[in-house]
Protein backbone atom coordinates (compact mmCIF):
# COMPACT_ATOMS: atom_id res chain seq x y z
CA UNK A 1 0.00 0.00 0.00
CA UNK A 2 2.87 2.39 0.83
CA UNK A 3 4.49 1.69 -2.56
CA UNK A 4 1.25 2.44 -4.40
CA UNK A 5 0.87 5.71 -2.50
CA UNK A 6 4.42 6.75 -3.40
CA UNK A 7 3.84 6.01 -7.07
CA UNK A 8 0.65 8.04 -7.10
CA UNK A 9 2.51 10.97 -5.53
CA UNK A 10 5.14 11.05 -8.29
CA UNK A 11 4.82 13.86 -10.82
CA UNK A 12 6.90 14.44 -13.96
CA UNK A 13 7.28 18.02 -15.13
CA UNK A 14 9.03 19.40 -18.16
CA UNK A 15 11.26 22.34 -17.29
CA UNK A 16 11.30 22.29 -13.49
CA UNK A 17 14.12 24.86 -13.61
CA UNK A 18 12.27 27.18 -15.99
CA UNK A 19 10.42 30.33 -14.97
CA UNK A 20 6.92 29.01 -14.24
CA UNK A 21 8.13 25.43 -13.76
CA UNK A 22 10.33 26.42 -10.84
CA UNK A 23 7.43 27.91 -8.91
CA UNK A 24 5.16 24.95 -9.67
CA UNK A 25 7.87 22.49 -8.62
CA UNK A 26 8.37 24.29 -5.31
CA UNK A 27 4.65 24.01 -4.57
CA UNK A 28 4.56 20.33 -5.48
CA UNK A 29 7.50 19.54 -3.22
CA UNK A 30 5.86 21.47 -0.37
CA UNK A 31 2.74 19.36 -0.88
CA UNK A 32 4.68 16.13 -0.54
CA UNK A 33 4.98 15.08 -4.18
CA UNK A 34 8.02 13.34 -5.58
CA UNK A 35 9.14 15.26 -8.66
CA UNK A 36 11.22 14.37 -11.67
CA UNK A 37 11.93 16.70 -14.56
CA UNK A 38 12.87 16.52 -18.22
CA UNK A 39 15.06 19.34 -19.48
CA UNK A 40 17.41 20.38 -22.25
CA UNK A 41 19.81 21.54 -19.53
CA UNK A 42 20.42 18.58 -17.17
CA UNK A 43 23.69 20.19 -16.03
CA UNK A 44 22.01 23.47 -15.09
CA UNK A 45 22.16 24.39 -11.40
CA UNK A 46 19.41 22.48 -9.60
CA UNK A 47 17.84 24.71 -6.93
CA UNK A 48 16.01 21.70 -5.46
CA UNK A 49 19.00 19.40 -4.96
CA UNK A 50 18.24 15.69 -4.71
CA UNK A 51 14.54 16.37 -4.17
CA UNK A 52 14.07 16.51 -7.97
CA UNK A 53 15.29 13.76 -10.30
CA UNK A 54 16.69 15.19 -13.53
CA UNK A 55 16.53 13.55 -16.97
CA UNK A 56 17.45 14.95 -20.39
CA UNK A 57 14.87 15.16 -23.13
CA UNK A 58 15.26 12.24 -25.53
CA UNK A 59 12.57 12.89 -28.13
CA UNK A 60 14.51 10.82 -30.67
CA UNK A 61 14.00 7.65 -28.54
CA UNK A 62 10.38 7.25 -27.45
CA UNK A 63 11.14 4.04 -25.52
CA UNK A 64 13.82 5.75 -23.46
CA UNK A 65 11.46 8.69 -22.94
CA UNK A 66 8.82 6.30 -21.60
CA UNK A 67 11.37 4.82 -19.20
CA UNK A 68 12.00 8.22 -17.65
CA UNK A 69 8.25 8.58 -17.01
CA UNK A 70 7.62 5.14 -15.47
CA UNK A 71 5.99 5.42 -12.06
CA UNK A 72 4.70 8.95 -12.55
CA UNK A 73 0.95 9.35 -12.33
CA UNK A 74 0.83 12.88 -13.78
CA UNK A 75 2.76 14.71 -16.50
CA UNK A 76 2.92 18.50 -16.33
CA UNK A 77 3.87 19.73 -19.78
CA UNK A 78 5.29 23.23 -20.16
CA UNK A 79 7.53 22.34 -23.13
CA UNK A 80 7.33 24.69 -26.13
CA UNK A 81 9.44 27.16 -28.09
CA UNK A 82 8.66 30.86 -28.02
CA UNK A 83 10.14 31.46 -31.46
CA UNK A 84 11.95 29.40 -34.12
CA UNK A 85 15.71 29.30 -33.70
CA UNK A 86 17.99 26.91 -35.57
CA UNK A 87 16.49 23.42 -35.49
CA UNK A 88 13.92 24.47 -32.88
CA UNK A 89 10.76 25.32 -34.78
CA UNK A 90 7.05 25.26 -34.02
CA UNK A 91 6.77 22.14 -36.17
CA UNK A 92 9.47 20.27 -34.24
CA UNK A 93 7.95 21.41 -30.95
CA UNK A 94 4.60 19.97 -32.01
CA UNK A 95 6.18 16.67 -33.05
CA UNK A 96 8.26 16.45 -29.87
CA UNK A 97 5.22 17.10 -27.71
CA UNK A 98 3.24 14.43 -29.53
CA UNK A 99 6.09 12.02 -28.84
CA UNK A 100 6.05 13.06 -25.17
CA UNK A 101 2.30 12.49 -24.84
CA UNK A 102 2.57 9.04 -26.42
CA UNK A 103 5.53 8.15 -24.18
CA UNK A 104 3.58 9.26 -21.12
CA UNK A 105 0.62 7.11 -22.04
CA UNK A 106 2.89 4.10 -22.69
CA UNK A 107 4.55 4.66 -19.30
CA UNK A 108 1.22 4.46 -17.49
CA UNK A 109 0.75 8.16 -16.77
CA UNK A 110 -2.91 8.75 -16.01
CA UNK A 111 -3.24 12.51 -16.27
CA UNK A 112 -1.74 15.47 -18.16
CA UNK A 113 -1.61 19.08 -17.04
CA UNK A 114 -0.82 20.93 -20.24
CA UNK A 115 0.23 24.57 -20.46
CA UNK A 116 -1.09 26.12 -23.67
CA UNK A 117 -1.76 29.76 -24.61
CA UNK A 118 -4.81 32.02 -24.57
CA UNK A 119 -6.94 31.82 -27.72
CA UNK A 120 -5.22 29.03 -29.67
CA UNK A 121 -6.81 28.29 -33.04
CA UNK A 122 -6.31 25.53 -35.58
CA UNK A 123 -7.11 28.05 -38.33
CA UNK A 124 -4.83 30.82 -37.04
CA UNK A 125 -2.37 32.30 -39.55
CA UNK A 126 0.10 32.46 -36.64
CA UNK A 127 2.22 29.33 -36.26
CA UNK A 128 2.50 29.76 -32.50
CA UNK A 129 -1.25 29.76 -31.92
CA UNK A 130 -1.91 27.11 -34.55
CA UNK A 131 0.69 24.78 -33.03
CA UNK A 132 -0.76 25.25 -29.56
CA UNK A 133 -4.23 24.37 -30.86
CA UNK A 134 -2.86 21.24 -32.51
CA UNK A 135 -1.33 20.12 -29.23
CA UNK A 136 -4.49 20.78 -27.27
CA UNK A 137 -6.22 18.41 -29.67
CA UNK A 138 -3.46 15.84 -29.15
CA UNK A 139 -4.03 16.04 -25.39
CA UNK A 140 -7.76 15.56 -25.89
CA UNK A 141 -7.16 12.60 -28.20
CA UNK A 142 -4.75 10.92 -25.75
CA UNK A 143 -7.55 9.28 -23.78
CA UNK A 144 -6.02 10.53 -20.52
CA UNK A 145 -7.69 12.86 -18.08
CA UNK A 146 -6.36 16.38 -18.46
CA UNK A 147 -6.39 20.01 -17.50
CA UNK A 148 -5.37 22.51 -20.17
CA UNK A 149 -4.27 25.90 -18.85
CA UNK A 150 -4.25 28.90 -21.19
CA UNK A 151 -2.07 31.70 -19.78
CA UNK A 152 -1.64 35.13 -21.30
CA UNK A 153 1.36 37.11 -20.01
CA UNK A 154 2.93 35.78 -16.80
CA UNK A 155 4.53 38.41 -14.59
CA UNK A 156 6.82 38.18 -11.58
CA UNK A 157 10.36 38.83 -10.38
CA UNK A 158 12.01 36.92 -13.24
CA UNK A 159 9.55 37.56 -16.07
CA UNK A 160 10.55 38.74 -19.53
CA UNK A 161 7.89 41.10 -20.94
CA UNK A 162 6.97 43.30 -17.96
CA UNK A 163 10.57 43.46 -16.78
CA UNK A 164 11.89 44.46 -20.19
CA UNK A 165 9.23 47.11 -20.75
CA UNK A 166 10.39 48.54 -17.43
CA UNK A 167 14.03 48.32 -18.56
CA UNK A 168 13.23 50.18 -21.78
CA UNK A 169 11.31 53.01 -20.11
CA UNK A 170 14.17 53.36 -17.60
CA UNK A 171 16.85 53.63 -20.29
CA UNK A 172 15.27 55.39 -23.27
CA UNK A 173 13.56 58.80 -23.52
CA UNK A 174 10.94 57.50 -25.99
CA UNK A 175 8.91 54.29 -26.11
CA UNK A 176 7.12 53.28 -29.31
CA UNK A 177 3.54 51.99 -29.03
CA UNK A 178 2.62 49.82 -32.03
CA UNK A 179 -0.61 50.96 -33.68
CA UNK A 180 -3.30 52.56 -31.53
CA UNK A 181 -2.20 50.84 -28.31
CA UNK A 182 -5.78 49.90 -27.41
CA UNK A 183 -5.39 46.10 -27.67
CA UNK A 184 -5.56 44.36 -24.33
CA UNK A 185 -3.37 42.35 -21.97
CA UNK A 186 -4.67 40.43 -18.98
CA UNK A 187 -1.55 39.30 -17.07
CA UNK A 188 -1.38 36.61 -14.38
CA UNK A 189 1.12 36.46 -11.52
CA UNK A 190 3.62 33.61 -11.73
CA UNK A 191 2.75 32.23 -8.28
CA UNK A 192 -0.95 32.24 -9.17
CA UNK A 193 -0.12 30.39 -12.39
CA UNK A 194 2.01 27.88 -10.48
CA UNK A 195 -0.84 27.27 -8.07
CA UNK A 196 -3.19 26.50 -10.95
CA UNK A 197 -0.66 23.97 -12.25
CA UNK A 198 -0.14 22.32 -8.86
CA UNK A 199 -3.87 22.25 -8.05
CA UNK A 200 -4.62 20.55 -11.38
CA UNK A 201 -2.38 17.59 -10.49
CA UNK A 202 -4.78 16.24 -7.88
CA UNK A 203 -7.90 15.71 -9.94
CA UNK A 204 -9.52 13.61 -12.60
CA UNK A 205 -11.78 16.15 -14.26
CA UNK A 206 -11.38 17.26 -17.86
CA UNK A 207 -10.98 21.01 -17.87
CA UNK A 208 -9.81 23.89 -20.06
CA UNK A 209 -9.11 27.10 -18.12
CA UNK A 210 -7.97 30.58 -19.13
CA UNK A 211 -5.17 31.50 -16.73
CA UNK A 212 -5.79 35.23 -16.29
CA UNK A 213 -5.45 37.82 -13.57
CA UNK A 214 -8.09 40.24 -12.27
CA UNK A 215 -6.95 43.28 -14.30
CA UNK A 216 -7.11 44.05 -18.02
CA UNK A 217 -5.01 46.83 -19.50
CA UNK A 218 -4.70 48.26 -22.95
CA UNK A 219 -1.08 48.02 -24.03
CA UNK A 220 -0.64 51.77 -23.76
CA UNK A 221 -2.18 51.77 -20.26
CA UNK A 222 0.22 49.00 -19.27
CA UNK A 223 3.30 50.89 -20.43
CA UNK A 224 2.14 54.08 -18.71
CA UNK A 225 1.54 52.16 -15.48
CA UNK A 226 5.00 50.59 -15.58
CA UNK A 227 6.65 53.93 -16.36
CA UNK A 228 4.84 55.60 -13.47
CA UNK A 229 5.78 52.90 -10.97
CA UNK A 230 9.48 52.91 -11.91
CA UNK A 231 9.59 56.72 -11.86
CA UNK A 232 10.22 57.20 -15.58
CA UNK A 233 9.20 60.28 -17.55
CA UNK A 234 9.49 58.43 -20.87
CA UNK A 235 7.49 59.83 -23.77
CA UNK A 236 5.12 57.38 -25.48
CA UNK A 237 4.69 57.72 -29.24
CA UNK A 238 2.39 55.70 -31.45
CA UNK A 239 4.11 54.11 -34.42
CA UNK A 240 2.99 52.10 -37.44
CA UNK A 241 3.33 48.44 -36.49
CA UNK A 242 6.02 47.72 -39.08
CA UNK A 243 8.13 50.63 -37.83
CA UNK A 244 7.73 49.57 -34.20
CA UNK A 245 8.77 46.04 -35.13
CA UNK A 246 11.80 47.35 -36.99
CA UNK A 247 12.78 49.28 -33.88
CA UNK A 248 12.63 46.11 -31.78
CA UNK A 249 14.79 44.30 -34.34
CA UNK A 250 17.44 47.03 -34.16
CA UNK A 251 17.32 47.15 -30.37
CA UNK A 252 17.38 43.35 -30.26
CA UNK A 253 20.72 43.37 -32.06
CA UNK A 254 22.00 45.85 -29.49
CA UNK A 255 21.01 43.67 -26.50
CA UNK A 256 21.65 40.34 -28.26
CA UNK A 257 18.09 39.09 -27.89
CA UNK A 258 14.79 38.51 -29.67
CA UNK A 259 12.61 41.13 -27.99
CA UNK A 260 9.32 40.42 -29.76
CA UNK A 261 8.63 38.41 -32.87
CA UNK A 262 6.32 39.52 -35.66
CA UNK A 263 3.85 36.79 -34.62
CA UNK A 264 3.87 38.13 -31.07
CA UNK A 265 3.13 41.61 -32.39
CA UNK A 266 0.22 40.24 -34.40
CA UNK A 267 -1.14 38.15 -31.52
CA UNK A 268 -0.98 41.16 -29.23
CA UNK A 269 -2.69 43.50 -31.69
CA UNK A 270 -5.39 40.92 -32.46
CA UNK A 271 -6.35 41.18 -28.77
CA UNK A 272 -5.53 37.52 -28.13
CA UNK A 273 -3.97 38.22 -24.72
CA UNK A 274 -7.10 39.57 -23.05
CA UNK A 275 -9.72 36.79 -22.90
CA UNK A 276 -12.92 37.59 -21.07
CA UNK A 277 -14.29 35.62 -18.15
CA UNK A 278 -13.62 35.25 -14.42
CA UNK A 279 -10.16 35.74 -12.95
CA UNK A 280 -8.24 32.57 -12.12
CA UNK A 281 -5.62 34.33 -9.97
CA UNK A 282 -6.11 37.08 -7.37
CA UNK A 283 -2.83 39.02 -7.65
CA UNK A 284 -3.10 42.44 -9.31
CA UNK A 285 -0.23 43.61 -11.50
CA UNK A 286 -0.86 47.19 -10.38
CA UNK A 287 -0.31 46.23 -6.74
CA UNK A 288 2.72 44.08 -7.55
CA UNK A 289 4.31 46.95 -9.48
CA UNK A 290 3.63 49.33 -6.61
CA UNK A 291 5.53 46.97 -4.31
CA UNK A 292 8.36 46.16 -6.74
CA UNK A 293 8.76 49.34 -8.77
CA UNK A 294 12.20 50.10 -7.34
CA UNK A 295 13.70 46.87 -8.68
CA UNK A 296 11.69 45.80 -11.74
CA UNK A 297 13.51 46.51 -14.97
CA UNK A 298 16.86 47.25 -13.35
CA UNK A 299 18.46 44.57 -15.51
CA UNK A 300 17.53 43.39 -18.99
CA UNK A 301 16.18 39.80 -19.08
CA UNK A 302 17.37 37.98 -22.19
CA UNK A 303 15.19 35.20 -23.59
CA UNK A 304 18.05 33.96 -25.75
CA UNK A 305 20.47 33.81 -22.83
CA UNK A 306 17.89 32.07 -20.64
CA UNK A 307 17.09 29.27 -23.06
CA UNK A 308 19.92 28.99 -25.56
CA UNK A 309 23.16 30.04 -23.84
CA UNK A 310 25.51 27.15 -23.20
CA UNK A 311 25.54 26.07 -19.61
CA UNK A 312 28.82 25.59 -17.75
Amino acid sequence: MQEESTVNKTVAITGAFSYTGKYATRLLLDRGYRVRTLTYHPDRENPFGDRVEVFPYCFEDSNKLSQTLLGASVLINTYWVRFPRGESTFETAVQNTRTLITAAKNAGVKRIVHVSIANPSATSPLGYYRGKAELEQAVRDSGLSYTILRPTVIFGVEDILINNIAWFVRHFPVFGIPGDGKYGIRPIYVEDMARLVADAVNGCETRVLDAVGPETFSFEELVRLIARQVGSSVRLVRLPTALAYLATLVTGRFVGDTILTWEEYEGLMLNLLAPEGPSSGPTRLSQWLAENGETVGMRYASEVARHYAKQS
